[in-house]
């Protein structure tokens, strides 16, 4: 058990944890579409291990401006879980929700707008883990959502510097979503390092 450590983990693993990530995202996509009243349709492309320095590449560079939401997770397992959206497609969700009541694109999102994206993100981020919850039989529970809107590396410092010890990897789950244009977000899983663990041995990867 001590010898436990992420460079381990094995495809199968990443497996396990697509099929969660497609549960997932069938139940996100099903919630946002009653919220949105319309058609959603989502799909997981991409699950991977990836160091923090990689991950901001997959999103565009560092310097690609994107809304993130960090929520803490307890229970049976501890750590953070981060939902990020590029800043135009936050704002294209936000206004097709929001209707009227949205800004333009270009405008800078004010209060009511950043708590229906945190909204968004919260259902979003719930359905991934009631669906790991589910296959792991495992108590997740998740704090209130923070938002920010800033470049990728910068909201990706929150967990590297959280979290960078575990060995500076971290799951990330790329989702794709359509209703009338498709958007792409990324989901990240950082749990703490017992709680990786935890997981393994909850979904059958490792055994004693």
């Amino acid at each position: 058990m001590n010898d436990f450590n992420l460079e381990n983990v094995n495809s199968m693993y990443i497996d396990v944890l697509r099929e969660i990530g497609n549960i997932g995202a069938g139940n996100a996509a099903t919630s946002l579409a009653t919220m949105l009243n319309t058609k959603v349709d989502m799909m997981v492309p991409r699950v991977e291990l990836l160091g923090f320095n990689e991950i901001d590449e997959v999103m565009g560079g560092a310097e690609q401006v994107m809304a993130g939401i960090y929520l803490l997770v307890r229970g049976d397992i501890t750590g953070s879980i981060m939902f990020l959206l590029e800043q135009e497609s936050a704002q294209a969700l936000v206004k097709k929700l929001m209707g009227n009541y949205g800004q333009e694109s270009t405008g800078e999102m004010n209060e009511m707008e950043r708590s229906t994206l945190k909204e968004i993100g919260n259902i979003i981020t719930a359905s991934y883990l009631n669906s790991l919850s589910a296959m792991t039989n495992m108590k997740i529970i998740a704090s209130i959502p923070d938002l920010t809107i800033d470049m990728a590396g910068a909201i990706l410092s929150v967990p590297a510097i959280e979290f960078g010890m575990l060995g500076d990897k971290l799951l990330m789950i790329q989702t794709t979503f359509t209703d009338e244009k498709e958007l792409h977000g990324y989901f990240l899983l950082v749990p703490d390092l017992p709680s990786y663990e935890k997981l393994l041995r909850a979904l059958g990867v490792i055994t004693d």
